[in-house]
């Protein structure tokens, strides 16, 4: 036969006051419904938990063993339920989030604090995955949200836009640069680029970008982090393309140069499958970082 919190609950009001007539009173039981209950989990044990006489209530040595034990089974059972009520109402559980490389400065990190401060009993699972990746996992819901590289054109995904960014070109501050030049004017220079291991979009639209301008970048190296690029620039192995955010490092010693072409260009947002069961989850994430970009005062889609 299993325990049962009532009976359970029963037992430590009644040996709290050890007092019939106190213990039913705050149970809102009457003194039979109260006994009940006590005979009921006596005979589940074999064997009595108390020891009644006229004048007092005594807890038996079977009463004193289940004491902290039940005292710990009803604080597991209020933690359960209280946590179970929390994932329905999307403020506890785990949450998968995608992000890649051109889509996280400051915007991610603000979000994340804010969001744990906001949702403590969330665990939160950083995955760093490019933006087909991040679709790929999403569709085999091994993924719940990613930020990414918009347009997602599928429609078992629904995507939020939420800001633009744009590739400007970096160099060191000692690199001769006429004011306004275009990309082709940096035809000869060596380049540093994200790897595309790391980011196939954002190495491909650096070629992209090069390759409008007439030319193929000599890239002379490759790195897996934007604050490495920067620094190689700031050391002069070459120039670099890099999210327009990267400036906001402050990385001394370069010179970013804004790129005047609509190509330069892209919009990142958040997207989460159509069925997904973290639905609430995911409304409060998007809630979080939504609030961040208005309040960070980034360019909005």
């Amino acid at each position: 036969m299993d325990l049962e919190l009532s009976e359970l609950k029963s037992f430590l009001v009644l040996a709290r006051s050890l007092h019939f007539r106190k213990a039913s009173e705050q149970l809102f039981l009457s003194q039979p419904a109260l006994s009940r209950r006590i005979r009921r989990l006596e005979e589940k044990i074999r064997g009595p938990l108390f020891v009644r006489t006229r004048r007092r209530v005594v807890l038996t040595e079977a009463g004193c063993i289940l004491l902290p034990r039940a005292r710990r089974l009803l604080e597991d059972a209020e933690s359960t339920l209280a946590a179970t009520q929390a994932a329905v109402e999307g403020k506890a559980g785990t949450l998968r989030i995608g992000f890649g490389i051109a889509s996280v400065a400051e915007i991610l990190p603000r979000t994340i604090l804010r969001f744990r401060k906001n949702y403590p009993d969330v665990q939160l699972e950083m995955r760093d995955m490019s933006s087909p990746s991040q679709v790929a996992a999403l569709l085999d819901t091994h993924l719940d949200i990613g930020i990414l590289r918009m347009p997602v054109a599928h429609p078992e995904l629904i995507s939020v836009p939420l800001l633009r960014e744009r590739l400007v070109l970096v160099s060191s501050a000692g690199t001769s640069y006429k004011v306004g030049e275009a990309l082709a004017g940096f035809r000869g220079k060596p380049f540093i680029l994200i790897a595309r291991a790391v980011s196939a979009t954002l190495h491909d639209h650096c070629l992209d970008l090069c390759r409008r301008a007439g030319f193929r970048p000599r890239v002379v190296q490759e790195a897996s982090e934007t604050f490495t690029i920067l620094n190689l620039v700031r050391a002069g192995l070459g120039v670099s393309l890099v999210p327009s955010s990267a400036e906001r490092m402050r990385v001394p010693g370069l010179r970013f140069h804004r790129l005047d072409t609509n190509e330069a260009t892209w919009r990142i947002g958040v997207a989460w499958h159509r069925a997904s069961e973290r639905n609430k989850l995911i409304s409060r994430f998007v809630e979080v970082i939504r609030a961040v970009v208005a309040g960070a005062g980034s360019r909005t889609p």
